[in-house]
């Protein structure tokens, strides 16, 4: 029966909306006046400095706030409060980073119009660019994403781009040495999330050259920070040995500078900090508008909610919804439990007069700062180039053969006492370690001995390999923050067991689905997700359905990686790992725990696998004359299938065999496997394949999804793991057979077919 999807259809919106961007290419040259200050050699910034910037903030908020009126046109509403506190600490960090030794990225992310707006004024977007498609297409989208002159570190859940901040740091560090530093804006709600306090004691931990700058406006989404924590980030910060620096404010230029100097100096030494705007505490009200340049429309808005102008206050270090006036008045009241109070982290043009909220005292351009904005736009532009993330499957480390060579003789043939696949494992990566180690990164989350990346471990540099204890979820955003530190080739790995892939560590895939590489695609990051102990080769452990859903996790993460390798056995393991690590991308690979055969080919004694090619993705194992029906074992079981097969020869019943390597397959692959077996083929895997009514899943979703989609299916059986809730505490063999994963069900289903 054949089925009807969408696909080419949206790949044909995709191009159309790839071809109405201005930004999404493989490069893009930008050209802007310069602005690149030396923190080093400059002790204060100048009075004209700091007329610049504040015109640079007028300026890039009047952007926001006419971006947010046209989106309310649509009835739509953003978070345009923390939009317009973001731009005046953004617009400095931008003047200090050059993209290469020096970057930053943004954890509260869905400030991301006042980051648009701050790279419109500074030349690198185009202003009405940002005003007419904001949330609406490819280019500025709604949350912090790759354009030109940003941060390819794409932001999304609160507190994710904490540990990615300080994994960039640490891959800088060790291309750099101490010229490196990243600044990682935040807010005061994200900076509580668990991945990021572990991401705060990874950066002490391994001395990494980070900054962060905290947006302590005192709001978030349902009610004030004091309110919904209670916590003074302070002591917490400290006692994880970041270095707490305190400045008034952070939209006053002048101050946040100093405050940056002195992370600049720490950084050097590796010492990660955090700038905390404090405020001023107990400011009588009508002082904030005699600062602002506010008064009259202060004193008014009071008055209108009998509030006298003698009152104390906190004037926050960062106010939300900076320079939009009533909105920034609210939120000073509502943080100050006055009324009138108003929280507008999702602030809105929706009913208001836009040429009402320009019109404001603070969105006004002294002659002076109209003076410096005018002669700081005629200097002579200088071009900067951001470049896309090459291709996934593009060339990647260059390994020597005879290095690769010397490894891989002494794996076993085909014959040999059986071998966990983890042998090939250690081989692989050690070769590596000893050809590439200043291009290996390597984290380990206190399981190296288990996942056989101890010798790898043992031969890297200190600041080349992390060792993070159990903080296995903080190693997978650490991991893709290293893939975003360079454009060089690189191996970045961090292996654990799959359970903990399956649960603790799943943000690190997740992020994958929001890393928008320049070229306009979400896609894994060049990153390799080593998954041990897959299945139920598990040891003796008790079977409690650990790492069953490993196939299914990758499956679900296809769209966004370069190839998931499966191997059967350690000779195509060690041929996986130096796969991967040839090509460019987002690599999965499996390996399970216990011992297996060493594959022949169909000959019964010539290896199925060469260690020195490229794994495919499908290997013959067993071709018999006159078959018209197959097995699949997908990884560890593609010696089931074998074994099967000879079985199954042996009563009169030919049938071939494969070993399924890696996914995605190829898309001719199944179907010509169709055409070949007409009379049925048996999927066997070690991971949950589901029943018709909890629906199938794993390997044999695709093959039985594949064949509903064919002119002429063939008959269909699936075996792996129906019902995980009970089972045997035994070997893995034991287990298989429990569950229908051995040569006699396989045989048994090639009969019933």
């Amino acid at each position: 029966m054949k089925t009807y999807t969408t696909d080419s259809l949206q790949q044909a919106h995709n191009r159309a909306l790839l071809s109405d961007s201005i930004y999404m290419k493989s490069e893009f040259v930008s050209s802007v006046p310069p602005l690149q200050l030396d923190i080093e050699a400059m002790p204060e910034l100048s009075a004209d400095d700091v007329t610049l910037f504040e015109a640079l903030q007028i300026d890039a908020a009047r952007t926001a706030i006419t971006a947010v009126a046209s989106l309310s046109q649509l009835n739509e509403v953003d978070h345009m409060g923390g939009g317009l506190d973001m731009i005046p600490p953004l617009l400095l960090t931008l003047s200090l980073v050059d993209r290469v030794k020096r970057d930053f990225t943004i954890e509260n992310a869905h400030t991301s119009i006042g980051y648009y707006s701050a790279l419109a004024a500074l030349g690198f977007i185009d202003r009405d660019r940002v005003v007419d498609t904001f949330r609406r297409g490819l280019d500025i989208p709604g949350h912090v994403s790759w354009v030109p002159g940003g941060t390819q570190l794409n932001g999304g859940r609160l507190g994710v781009m904490i540990p990615a901040a300080v994994g960039q740091a640490l891959g800088k560090v060790a291309a750099y040495g101490p010229d490196a530093w990243v600044l990682c804006h935040c807010g005061d709600a994200g900076w509580i999330a668990g991945h990021a306090l572990n991401g705060f004691h990874a950066a002490t931990l391994h001395h990494a050259p980070v900054t962060f700058i905290m947006h302590r406006n005192g709001i978030q989404l349902s009610g004030t920070t004091e309110q919904l924590t209670a916590t003074d980030p302070r002591p917490i910060l400290e006692a994880l040995g970041v270095q707490v620096l305190e400045t008034r404010s952070i939209y006053d230029v002048a101050a946040l500078w100093q405050a940056l100097r002195e992370a600049r100096s720490l950084a050097r030494n590796g010492i990660p900090s955090m700038i905390i705007p404090t405020g001023h505490p107990d400011v009588p009200l009508a002082d904030v508008g005699d600062r602002f340049g506010i008064s009259r429309e202060l004193a008014a808005f009071a008055e209108r909610n009998a509030v006298s102008l003698d009152t104390p206050v906190w004037l926050p270090g960062c106010l939300m919804s900076y320079r939009d006036l009533p909105s920034m008045l609210e939120c000073l009241f509502f943080v100050n439990g006055l009324p009138g109070g108003k929280a507008h982290h999702d602030g809105h043009m929706k009913g208001r007069d836009l040429d009402a909220v320009l019109a404001n005292p603070m969105l006004q351009l002294s002659d002076a700062q109209a003076d410096a904005l005018a002669r700081w736009r005629a200097l002579p532009p200088v071009a900067v180039t951001t470049t896309a993330r090459p291709a996934p499957g593009s060339e990647n480390l260059d390994l020597p053969a005879d290095v690769l060579a010397a490894a891989a003789a002494g794996l076993p043939l085909p014959g040999a006492k059986w071998t966990s696949p983890r042998a090939g494992v250690s081989k692989a990566y050690e070769a590596i370690a000893k050809a590439c180690p200043d291009s290996f990164f390597l984290l380990d989350c206190d399981l190296a001995p288990s996942t056989k990346v101890a010798a790898a471990q043992k031969l890297l540099a200190p600041d080349h390999k992390f060792q993070l204890s159990i903080e296995e979820q903080l190693a997978t955003i650490m991991a893709n923050g290293l893939a975003c530190s360079t454009p060089d080739p690189k191996l970045i790995v961090f292996a654990t067991f799959s359970a903990f892939f399956e649960g603790i560590a799943r943000e690190g895939f997740e992020m994958w689905r929001y890393q928008r590489n320049l070229n306009g695609a979400n896609e894994g990051l060049n990153v390799t997700f080593h998954l041990s102990h897959v299945g139920a080769c598990t040891g003796r452990d008790h079977f409690s359905g650990w790492s069953l859903d490993w196939i299914n996790l990758a499956i679900g993460y296809l769209p966004y990686l370069d190839r998931f390798y499966a191997p059967a056995d350690a000779r195509a393991a060690f041929a996986a790992i130096c796969d991967l690590a040839r090509r460019y991308g987002a690599h999965i690979i499996g390996i399970p725990r216990d011992n297996l055969p060493i594959l022949a080919g169909p000959d019964g004694t010539t290896p199925a696998f060469d260690p020195l090619a490229p794994l495919p993705a499908t290997t013959l194992l067993r071709q018999n004359a006159g078959a018209r029906k197959a097995l699949l074992g997908f990884g560890a079981s593609a010696f089931v299938a074998a074994d099967a097969a000879d079985a199954a020869l042996a009563v009169g019943l030919p049938a071939d065999a494969y070993a399924i390597n890696t996914l995605p397959l190829p898309p001719e692959f199944l179907p010509e496997l169709f055409a070949r077996y007409p009379d049925g083929i048996v999927t066997i895997e070690d991971g949950l394949v589901g029943t018709p009514g909890t629906a199938l899943r794993g390997f044999a979703s695709l093959v039985a999804g594949a064949a509903y989609a064919s002119p002429t299916p063939p008959p269909l059986a699936h075996l792996g793991i129906t019902d995980p809730r009970i089972a045997p505490s035994d070997g893995h063999l034991e287990l298989w057979k429990y569950f229908s994963i051995d040569a006699p069900a396989a045989l048994a289903a090639l009969r019933q077919l």
